[in-house]
Formats: structure tokens, C-alpha cells, sequence
């Protein structure tokens, strides 16, 4: 009897530790994996998933989505970071209804032809909500694939071409049974094969890993460090976007300054909220979010008549 393919060991051992997340429960649909691929992005589980749940409770599918402004988009999000997220969520939306009657295609061309839908959100969706094979490359996929295959400690800061060939390779011929494995390839690199602390004891693939039988060995290149938060540029941006986000109308440049003593830094942040669409600047003194209603524009002054002097008349 020939030995089991890594994917299959993968399978068994995700059918019995698989985390019981809303999204993957049969037949949930294409708009909510999507929605929750999005959200994913760079946010943990935890975080996401009372987000996921607040928006698919009030924007079950893409048209009530798409019938609301940007804004609401953006103020559903909350903190839930990186809130350019929120507006390709709502451009998506728009383009489903346009384009394709509100549903979203069974199709990677045109998936990839949506706004703010990129390579992984795109093959992740058709192979979680339609079972279709693809193969699906995260950061933690990558990992999984270059240590159990490669013999590798990182698979390096962005997916190549090559990550796309070497996971494929790994996937069942049957799509259903390839959606399957690409799922549990994500699991075991979320929670097994870690960035930090890979728990190899407990990982069904560790028999077979090529970077645990070749002695673990260190990342070649630098050890990335962890973004910080507290200061920076994003962290502005989050204050004054919640000032945004909790007002219904205009708000006032004097009430943003008071987010953030540095001038400086604070007016680079409100320029970028501005460039990436997620304010709206109405005149020097007044922003919104996009689709809030705007200041009324000023009165024009009264026509004086004018006085042209009694030698004039």
C-alpha cells in the first residue's frame, strides 16, 4: 500500500482540529467567505469574527451592501484596521450588482476583474465557497509548504510564482477533496506550523517535514520584526478616522487637531485619509466620510447697490 500524500495526512488531521468558524460551515455562501477573506487579511480570528457577524447581519449580499454609502462601510468596520478593506469591500459590492446581477462569479477571471480582489481573495473564494482547486497561498501556507517540502525555515516576504506551482502541486486531483486540503494546509499553518514557536510535536506532517529532518534550521535572510503601532503614522490615522466614524456630519479641522499634538504628523495623516478615499475634504476646514452629506455651500453675499455719487447719476 502506497504511503499517504501530504495532503491526505493534512486532511485527517484538520477533519478532527479544524476550528468551528461561521464561515466554513456548508453551504454559507460565496458573499461571506469573501467577506471574511477580506476581514482576515493581516486581523486575527478573534477580532474578526463579531465584525464578520455585524456585517453579514446588516449586509446579508452585495446589494444591501452596495444600497448604503462608503461611509457606512467604513463606520461598520470600526477598529478593525486597515480600513481601505471597508471601501473595496463596498467598490466589490457595487461591481457584483452591476456586473454580475449581484451575485458573486464562480470564475477567477472574473473575480480578479473585481475591485480590491487580488490573487489569494480570489482563489480563496472559489475554493471555499464553490469547491473549486485552487491553490490558496497565505503566509501561513507558504511556511507550511516551504518547511514540509523545501526544507526551508520561511518561504521569504512575498508569494512568487514558484508558491503558487510548489502548493498546487500538493493538491488532490478532485476538486472537492483539493478545497479540502487547501483549507487544512491554511489550519496547520495557523495553528501548528507557526511563525515563531512551531508546536512539530503535535503536527501530523512532522514525520515527513524536510526542515525538521535536516535539524530546523534558522531563516537564511533577516528575522522580521514585528510592525510597531504606537506612534506611527497608522495609529494617527485610526484617531482621526474615529472622529469621522462616530459623526454623522461634517467634522470641523479644530476638532480633528485635538486627536494628535504633533501638526506635523497629523496633518500627513488626514492627507493620506484624504488620497486613499476614505475622507472626503470639503474645504480647509471641513472633512467627511465618503457618501456623508457635505457642509452646505455658503450663501453668496447680497448685491449692495452701489453709490456713484450724485455727479454720476
Amino acid at each position: 500500500m502506497s504511503e499517504p500524500t501530504l495532503a491526505t495526512v493534512a486532511v485527517r488531521w484538520y477533519d478532527e482540529n479544524a476550528r468551528d468558524l461561521p464561515w466554513r460551515e456548508p453551504g454559507i455562501g460565496a458573499w461571506p467567505v469573501l467577506v471574511s477573506e477580506v476581514m482576515l487579511q493581516q486581523t486575527p480570528v478573534v477580532r474578526v469574527l463579531p465584525a464578520w457577524q455585524a456585517w453579514l447581519t446588516r449586509w446579508p449580499g452585495p446589494a444591501e451592501l452596495a444600497a448604503d454609502p462608503a461611509a457606512e462601510a467604513i463606520r461598520m468596520w470600526g477598529r478593525l484596521g486597515y480600513p481601505r478593506r471597508a471601501l473595496r469591500l463596498h467598490d466589490c459590492a457595487s461591481a457584483l450588482v452591476e456586473r454580475h446581477g449581484g451575485e458573486v462569479p464562480a470564475d477567477l477571471h472574473a473575480l480578479l476583474a473585481l475591485p480590491g480582489i487580488g490573487d489569494y481573495t480570489a482563489r480563496a473564494v472559489l475554493a471555499f465557497a464553490y469547491g473549486q482547486r485552487h491553490p490558496v497561498v497565505d503566509t501561513n501556507v507558504r511556511r507550511l509548504v516551504a518547511r514540509a517540502v523545501a526544507g526551508a525555515a520561511d518561504a521569504g516576504p512575498t508569494t512568487r510564482p514558484a508558491d503558487l506551482v510548489a502548493t498546487e502541486e500538493l493538491l488532490p486531483v478532485e476538486p472537492a477533496v483539493a478545497a479540502r486540503a487547501s483549507a487544512a494546509f491554511m489550519e496547520l499553518g495557523a495553528l501548528v506550523c507557526t511563525a515563531r514557536a512551531p508546536r512539530c510535536t503535535d503536527c501530523p506532517l512532522s514525520d515527513r517535514c524536510a526542515w525538521l529532518a535536516s535539524g530546523e534550521p534558522a531563516p537564511a535572510g533577516p528575522t522580521r520584526r514585528p510592525q510597531r503601532y504606537a506612534g506611527t503614522d497608522r495609529q494617527v490615522r485610526g484617531l482621526l478616522l474615529a472622529v469621522l466614524r462616530e459623526t454623522a456630519g461634517p467634522v470641523s479641522r479644530d476638532r480633528l487637531d485635538l486627536v494628535w499634538s504633533d501638526d506635523v504628523q497629523r496633518a500627513r495623516a488626514l492627507a493620506t485619509l484624504v488620497e486613499d478615499g476614505l475622507v472626503n475634504h470639503h474645504s480647509h476646514t471641513t472633512y467627511t466620510l465618503p457618501g456623508d452629506t457635505p457642509p452646505p455651500s455658503p450663501s453668496p453675499s447680497p448685491l449692495r447697490p452701489v453709490d456713484l455719487g450724485a455727479d454720476q447719476r
